[in-house]
């Protein structure tokens, strides 16, 4: 109690203690609420999501998957709660994103070489680094088409590998993607998903991805966070252990298919609610 003379007591309130997840926790997320139209969509909401992994998020539909990792990312307003990004702020965090629609994603008065090289340059970046990062992520994609031309010169696949590129090349500490294979043909997503693999291998970033193919779901996690209808809660974590590199051959392994089975049940668990 504090005392003021001559005046009314007052009770000191103790301010909100925000607790961080345990250790090897890179996201954590303690109250987070959002509403649509008067309706809960997330309402305290609670979640960890750990350092150095995949987590593949899948749930039913309308329960706010993208939005979810919009919220994480600054792209979606949240109404009550807190993120925190290994006990950082989003401004603190470098972040990198992979829209699901690559066509409006990359600027179309710019050519593909400058799209990718952009977040470097707003970060004031040499030229000489900007050559330097630009050549290691041609390397690392084994990029064959020409990127001097425009975006609208090349095909889909081409145009979602250049988002890929320029989300990675400022190096973030967490890559989000929203449903980046829903726009590719079947070779395509086979190849972004070798490459996305081998960067996760060389760098261990922290990867949020959303997905709607749960074979896709669980073939790239370290983990798979299943959400519930809304208000959406966690339903279940799976934690998938699989070694990597992961191969067309993972898809016929027992404890592959043992993992995509129990996140099958759990999701028609909650789509039956």
């Amino acid at each position: 109690m504090t005392e003021v003379l001559n005046g009314p007591v007052y009770a000191e309130v103790p301010a909100p203690v925000f607790k961080l997840g345990p250790k090897g926790t890179h996201i954590t997320i303690r109250g987070l609420t959002k509403y649509f139209a008067g309706w809960p969509l997330y309402e305290n909401f609670d979640l960890d999501i750990p350092k150095h992994k995949i987590v593949s998020v899948f749930g039913p539909n309308g329960c706010g998957k993208s939005t979810l990792i919009n919220m994480i990312a600054g792209l979606v307003p949240i109404d009550a709660g807190e993120i925190l990004f290994d006990g950082k702020s989003l401004q603190d965090t470098k972040i990198g994103y992979v829209f699901q629609n690559y066509r409006e994603a990359l600027f179309p008065w710019m050519r593909t070489i400058d799209n990718i090289a952009y977040p470097l340059k707003l970060e004031g970046q040499s030229k000489a680094e900007v050559d330097r990062r630009m050549a290691e992520l041609v390397a690392s994609f084994d990029v064959k088409f020409d990127l001097n031309r425009y975006p609208y010169e090349l095909s889909g696949g081409q145009q979602q590998t250049a988002s890929i590129m320029r989300a990675l090349a400022p190096k973030p500490e967490v890559l989000f993607l929203d449903e980046p294979f829903s726009a590719l043909d079947f070779e395509m997503t086979l190849f972004i998903r070798e490459k996305l693999q081998e960067v996760f291998m060389q760098t261990g970033t922290t990867m949020l991805l959303v997905s709607h193919d749960l074979e896709e779901a669980v073939y790239l996690a370290d983990e798979v966070l299943l959400l519930t209808k809304r208000p959406t809660k966690v339903a279940e974590v799976l934690h998938y252990g699989d070694a990597r590199p992961r191969t067309l051959e993972t898809l016929s392994e027992a404890s592959f298919i043992q993992m995509k089975k129990r996140s099958l049940e759990i999701f028609q668990r909650e789509v039956r609610r």
